[in-house]
């Protein structure tokens, strides 16, 4: 990993560090969901790493222990969340470097990880390097709301509309 880029756990007083970094890009979240997820990485539900190049807050990611899609709560694959890398920080290896230390932490609970992405060009990047890194498609489709999309339905192309990768040991 390069000098330039250190990655933390997160702690209680990066809070505000996170919701005002991403705020200013287009990777925005919600103050109480980021307080949320400090929450439930004490109670390790979820492990949050924080990503800084040359010291300046660079994105984020979780690994979360339970699932919300099915598949992978029912098999108890620990799926990676919200990796986000603040868009001027893009294509310097910060976030290889980032999904790196989130594999390792699902890989010391389990033998497989999964991932989901959203189906449209601002996921572009994103989906290149989940493939690169070995992710496959879980072979259940795509889902809406963590649920199949039938053949001939309609949905809208948003976040909830997303396919999920697995990789395993």
């Amino acid at each position: 990993m390069s000098q330039s880029i250190q990655i933390r756990q997160m702690m209680q007083s990066d809070i505000e560090t996170i919701y005002t970094g991403l705020a200013l890009h287009d990777v925005s979240k919600p103050l109480k969901y980021i307080e949320r997820c400090w929450e439930e990485n004490q109670t390790q539900a979820r492990v949050t790493h924080l990503v800084f190049y040359e010291n300046d807050f660079a994105g984020w990611g979780h690994v979360v222990f339970k699932s919300h899609y099915p598949h992978f709560a029912e098999n108890n694959i620990p799926e990676i969340q919200n990796f986000d890398i603040i868009p001027p920080f893009r294509k310097r290896g910060i976030g290889s470097a980032l999904i790196e230390v989130l594999e390792e932490e699902a890989f010391s609970r389990s033998n497989s990880i999964g991932i989901g992405f959203g189906l449209y060009a601002s996921y572009g990047t994103a989906q290149r390097l989940y493939v690169k890194r070995g992710y496959i498609p879980d072979g259940r489709g795509v889902m809406y709301n963590d649920l199949p999309v039938e053949p001939g339905s309609q949905v809208c192309i948003d976040d909830e509309l997303v396919l999920y990768l697995i990789k395993s040991k």
